[in-house]
């Protein structure tokens, strides 16, 4: 369960990423970042620790962990061009990376625990990819803290007087929010930006500090240090929404400006431009892609040439969904630019039905835009109650809640209201409780492709059940509550570790081992 506010653009509808997986790829470098800014950017060696029984033990390399760590270290940005040959570009940074799988004690499968070393010291990071490319950083230098990439963070190591210090602080800096942790050990200061240099002089000629580390914010949209979500659940919305009716798209508005302070046009402009971003990387999916390390070619392009001979079933809007998540499943798996919407791996389902209806419907940018917001409304209860992360929850987590969010947004497209969308999209998700993650030779390709079209036929089969009137029964937030129990209860052999289902069918083995040949010659 979040112990933060979801914004829908940090936490549902983005990352705007290069990679197969956006636990793996996008989290990664977001660590990577904060770490080398940590480090002032002087990196001299790196240990990655990762612990055995966990997701990353298996898929560190094959759903791109290390090419996402790399390419923070190296201070790229999630769809730098460069992250393809990280490993040419990690060699002759002078960087010494190494790697060790073993046993410790760990509260999550997505755990790294970094040692970065520099002529300045060292210092150890400890931190869990907790899914859609969120991150938390749980400790540094052994002191328990949470950072999740929201803000600036100051983290000064005080010699002595740390209480006296802290007074400062507090009265110098009273709009920061500014936290003492391990009785005076560690202080961290969260801001909108970081001390001026002439700040950090006084205060060091002042009290004697030991350690004076600095990191950067990683997310798009910053945490204001006061803000006041209008409701965090469903329930808490249609109470919300009972005295002033507003569409669930006009409620996503009003609580991503809320969460970020944001004008509500920016909070529209914003998922303009991730609209215009999804309908490039269909266009790149259907001219074609190329990637020696996957299982699948390009297969877009032969069923959109089989809807245009008539040679399919008649399903019409479903056809143009099925093409549109296809290509963007592509893209991804060839590393190109795709949005998490609201993971990697799930990144075909919610964008090709919003796509896909939108282009049968004729409807406007700004229409799908609505859309879009719509399902990234519900998103926020299932990131705020639950998980996105396959590896916490298994792919229930991911195609499940773009499948329940595609559903509510169709519900609008249509013209239906508030409570048919959240009917809807309890419908989509009661339907895919207990789907497994057992990704084929460990890649985000098979059976991913086919749950993404699997959610998007239940996505518009739920949002035609519930224009009908019919009843969902179980209301939308006990349904991700039931979900969440789901997620902790799965055997972690169905959490994408590549340990069990189709992963360990004898034809996927054999594909695994052909893929590690060809990747290596």
């Amino acid at each position: 369960m979040s112990a933060h506010a979801p914004s829908i653009f940090n936490d549902v509808i983005g990352p705007v990423m290069r990679g197969a997986s956006s636990s793996h790829c996008a989290a990664a470098l977001r660590i990577g970042r904060m770490a080398r800014s940590m480090m002032a950017g002087q990196i001299d060696s790196v240990l990655v620790e990762l612990e055995t029984t966990g997701s990353l033990a298996t898929t560190y390399q094959s759903q791109g962990s290390e090419m996402g760590l790399v390419g923070g270290l190296l201070g790229w940005q999630l769809t730098d061009e460069r992250l393809l040959n990280y490993g040419a570009a990690m060699e002759q940074s002078g960087i010494d990376l190494r790697t060790e799988v073993h046993s410790f004690p760990t509260n999550s499968p997505n755990i790294y625990k970094l040692t970065l070393s520099n002529q300045a010291g060292q210092h150890e990071l400890v931190a869990d990819s907790t899914g859609g490319g969120m991150i938390e950083i749980q400790s540094v230098d052994g002191v328990a803290l949470s950072m999740i990439g929201d803000c600036h963070e100051t983290l000064i190591f005080p010699k002595s007087d740390a209480g006296a210090l802290h007074t400062r602080l507090l009265q110098d800096f009273e709009s920061e929010q500014i936290l003492l942790h391990a009785d005076g050990k560690l202080i961290e200061i969260k801001s909108p930006s970081f001390l001026s240099p002439q700040t950090q002089a006084e205060l060091r000629d002042r009290f004697e500090i030991q350690h004076w580390l600095e990191i950067e914010q990683v997310l798009p949209v910053a945490t204001p240090p006061a803000m006041a979500l209008p409701f965090t659940s469903c329930a808490e919305m249609l109470d919300f929404n009972a005295n002033e009716p507003r569409e669930l798209w006009q409620l996503g508005v009003l609580y991503e400006a809320a969460r970020g302070g944001l004008a509500e046009e920016e909070v529209l402009e914003r998922m303009e431009q991730i609209i215009l971003t999804l309908q490039d990387s269909v266009r790149i999916g259907l001219a074609g892609t190329e990637f020696q390390d996957r299982i699948l070619g390009p297969q877009s392009g032969s069923f959109e040439k089989q809807i245009a001979s008539g040679g399919l079933l008649d399903c019409g809007m479903l056809n143009e969904m099925i093409l549109q998540i296809s290509a963007m499943m592509e893209v991804k798996s060839s590393m190109g630019v795709i949005v998490a919407a609201p993971t990697a791996g799930a990144c075909g389902a919610l964008p090709g039905v919003v796509l896909g209806a939108g282009k049968i419907l004729g409807l406007s940018l700004r229409e799908m835009t609505q859309a879009m917001l719509a399902a990234g409304m519900i998103g926020t209860f299932i990131a705020t109650h639950s998980t996105f992360a396959a590896e916490k929850a298994g792919c229930q987590a991911e195609c499940g809640a773009g499948s329940g969010m595609a559903a509510a947004a169709l519900v609008g497209m249509a013209g239906g209201n508030l409570e048919q969308s959240l009917v809807a999209a309890s419908m989509a998700l009661q339907n895919m409780l207990g789907l497994i993650c057992d990704p084929v030779a460990k890649r985000v390709e098979v059976p991913c492709l086919g749950r993404n079209v699997l959610a998007a036929s239940n996505a518009v089969s739920c949002a035609n059940m519930a224009l009908a009137g019919f009843d969902a029964v179980i209301p939308l937030d006990e349904v991700i509550e039931a979900m969440d129990g789901i997620g902790k209860t799965m055997p972690c052999e169905l959490r994408c570790t590549g340990l069990g289902g189709l992963a360990v069918t004898p034809t996927a083995m054999q594909l695994e081992s052909d893929l590690e040949k060809k990747c290596s010659t």
